[in-house]
């Protein structure tokens, strides 16, 4: 579904992680202060207001199916997946005024977080990679179309989701097929079966869902399902082995949410250890 409205409304992509971190303080600490955030003297928190307006306005059940059949054919561009996470470092934007640290070098910080708390090779490769789906702005799609949190579409939103009031300007509100509990769902039909808001998580999921460790792969695609990983929401839509899984989507969350750090990773250091990893997992090129 396309729209004429704002694509950008914030004033960086990474205004949205520092939202979340306000909403979900790290366990067992006090929530942060508002001088301890990015201070745009206000103009974020419009922003991230206008973002969820547009966001749950167009996260539609047609949207995803659309945005689906245009992705999910791959056929945007192929490279090395080195080179695909220095792409996605076009992506930095001079508008923070924290830390002036690319896409990639924050990548980094989560996996280095990961890796030296001894989890797994393919746990540390997914802290890496798990946010490469945000190249989809580089491919055109608005901000509400690559990030934010993620829902499921095709049954009743929950209020339990951020700006639950937005949906009001959602067309599958007022439609008979979506609007209802489960919708066009069955009680505990299992995640994989149910389809969820476009962005950057579900598309890199598809891009990796037949070369990771499955739990590996809950991470990546559920990471920003926070109404359920955070309040449980949508129990009635998981089965047992969702509920399995969604554990190794809680033990990766702190290391999206904690890990940022002012201090820049050496790249070239990090560098062949990372490419030996994608080498151990991954094809040698990531269509995209």
């Amino acid at each position: 579904m396309e729209n004429k409205e704002g694509s950008a409304p914030l004033s960086s992509m990474e205004v949205w992680d520092e939202d979340v971190l306000k909403r979900y303080p790290e366990a067992g600490k006090p929530a942060k202060e508002k001088n301890e955030f990015r201070n745009y003297d206000g103009p974020e928190v419009d922003g991230v207001r206008e973002f969820y307006r547009l966001n749950h306005k167009y996260q539609t059940y047609e949207n995803v199916l659309a945005k689906k059949t245009n992705f999910l054919k791959f056929d945007k561009k192929e490279m090395p997946w080195w080179a695909a996470m220095e792409y996605l470092n076009t992506l930095i934007d001079d508008s923070d005024p924290d830390l002036q640290l690319d896409q990639l070098q924050h990548l980094l910080q989560t996996a280095e977080a990961i890796r030296a708390d001894g989890h797994p090779d393919w746990f540390v490769l997914t802290g890496f990679i798990h946010d490469l789906g945000k190249v989809l702005c580089l491919f055109g799609e608005p901000q509400w179309n690559v990030v934010g949190d993620s829902f499921p579409v095709g049954c009743k939103f929950s209020d339990k989701i951020v700006y639950p009031e937005f949906f009001a300007d959602n067309p599958d509100t007022y439609d008979e097929r979506y609007n209802t509990k489960y919708g066009v769902y069955s009680p505990n039909c299992g995640m994989d079966n149910v389809h969820i808001s476009w962005g950057h998580d579900e598309y890199l999921y598809h891009i990796t869902k037949d070369h990771l460790p499955e739990p590996a792969l809950y991470m990546i695609r559920y990471h920003s399902f926070y109404s359920q990983h955070r309040e449980h929401a949508y129990d009635h839509l998981l089965n047992d082995h969702d509920r399995e899984m969604f554990k190794w989507v809680d033990k990766f969350n702190p290391y999206d949410l904690y890990s940022k750090s002012p201090v820049t990773p050496v790249v070239s250091e990090l560098k062949p250890y990372y490419e030996d990893l994608i080498a151990k997992y991954l094809p040698a090129t990531v269509k995209l």
